[in-house]
């Protein structure tokens, strides 16, 4: 093992630790031997295997940190680092950016089936991480790491504690859990600076420079990692821009195949590769319709991966996709989603129960017209604090986590 590696473990393991913890932490079973956290890039997943360190029983002797996009890490051997950890006393190995390191996936598998040490690694790239899971999924346990909930937004920034709640409290006790916030916060308030800038942590270090940080995570995923993997041309990676900006300008509703094919001058069948490619990198989220619904034989709606992309990808975004895409991201990683012809939205149509949910997404005068005479419908309304009856405020299903 390089010294230099142990040096920077050391110095790595001595920073400050972030006292906020994210809700995955607390769902992660740390006496598993193969941990992997994927996610987007910047959503604190180097944060979470720091605190774990920092919490852990092990000695500061017998951890060692690496990072996989270090050029000092090009030419090792991950098998290899481990088994030499291990040969001096070392029992838990955090490997960040492993997506950055050759055949990772079966270095893995080696250290799962040789080795008796704790191995916790993280991948930016959800792309990288799904497309080796074939052999990872027998030996590690997989947790995804979203954006930041608009609860853990508040709480990070105003350093408070806040309950989350599951959809069927909300569904069925939002007035009284709007009431029971409102007594801590002012909601509209902290939406509104949360669609702009709360869904990665790192707002924390400077809310000015958030946007060009941003921009940053979304050009890396697209001119590395996509492009990588996939094997994208870089005279193609503009188009995937193009698509970003159409659906940040761009109501859900006027989204279409011919349209996006039309705009981007690439056929259907390369354009919808591109978009579960984007899907994959949490560029974008894709909402199907219901299987039971194939006849709508609709594109799926697209819609940017969470609403702080909006303000960096066009100077006129589409209110209507904003609310949706918030929508969207507060649900979909905990909840079966898909678009319907009655409403916006059906939410866990699949599940062995049938309880199912339909939304209709709209502004603070949105009425029930179109939902009124279905069980479980309702109307979620932007810009108001409480709701009544089946009418609930749109900025409550950030508490969902």
């Amino acid at each position: 093992m390089k010294p230099i590696l142990r040096k920077i473990s050391k110095a790595w393991l001595s920073k400050k630790v972030p006292s906020f913890y994210r809700n995955l932490y607390k769902q992660i079973d740390f006496n598993t031997r193969i941990i992997g956290i994927k996610g987007a890039r910047g959503s604190g997943k180097t944060t979470i295997i720091h605190q774990y360190a920092k919490n852990s029983n092990f000695k500061p002797s017998q951890i060692l940190y690496v990072s996989c996009d270090s050029p000092i890490m090009a030419d090792v051997d991950l098998f290899e680092l481990a088994t030499s950890f291990e040969q001096y006393g070392g029992k838990l190995l955090l490997i960040d950016e492993i997506h950055k390191s050759d055949n990772f996936s079966a270095h893995i598998k080696s250290m799962y089936d040789f080795l008796n040490i704790q191995v916790i690694f993280t991948g930016s790239s959800a792309i990288i991480l799904n497309h080796e899971s074939s052999d990872l999924s027998r030996r590690a346990t997989m947790h995804y790491l979203p954006p930041m909930s608009l609860r853990e937004f508040i709480s990070l920034k105003e350093n408070i504690n806040l309950k989350s709640y599951t959809l069927k409290d909300i569904s069925q006790n939002h007035e009284d859990i709007s009431f029971e916030i409102l007594e801590q916060i002012k909601p509209l308030e902290q939406y509104s600076n949360y669609i702009k800038y709360g869904a990665y942590p790192f707002f924390k270090e400077s809310i000015t420079d958030y946007p060009l940080r941003l921009l940053e995570v979304i050009n890396i995923t697209i001119e590395s990692d996509l492009s990588t993997i996939f094997n994208i041309d870089a005279s193609k990676q503009n188009v995937l821009k193009r698509v970003l900006s159409m659906l940040c300008s761009t109501s859900p509703y006027e989204i279409s195949k011919s349209k996006l094919s039309q705009d981007t001058n690439i056929s259907w069948a390369t354009l919808s590769k591109y978009l579960t490619y984007m899907q994959k990198g949490d560029l974008i989220n894709l909402i199907d319709a219901p299987n039971n619904h194939k006849k709508l034989n609709k594109a799926s709606k697209m819609l940017l991966n969470n609403p702080n992309l909006f303000h960096i990808l066009c100077s006129e975004p589409n209110i209507g996709s904003i609310r949706e895409s918030y929508f969207v991201s507060q649900l979909n990683h905990i909840h079966n989603i898909h678009y319907h012809d009655m409403g916006d939205f059906i939410i866990d149509d699949g599940e062995p129960l049938g309880y199912k949910y339909i939304f209709e997404i709209g502004g603070a005068s949105k009425g029930d017209k179109q939902i009124k005479n279905i069980n479980n419908g309702f109307v979620v309304r932007d810009d108001i604090e409480t709701g009544y009856d089946n009418i609930i405020p749109l900025w409550l299903f950030g508490f969902l986590y």
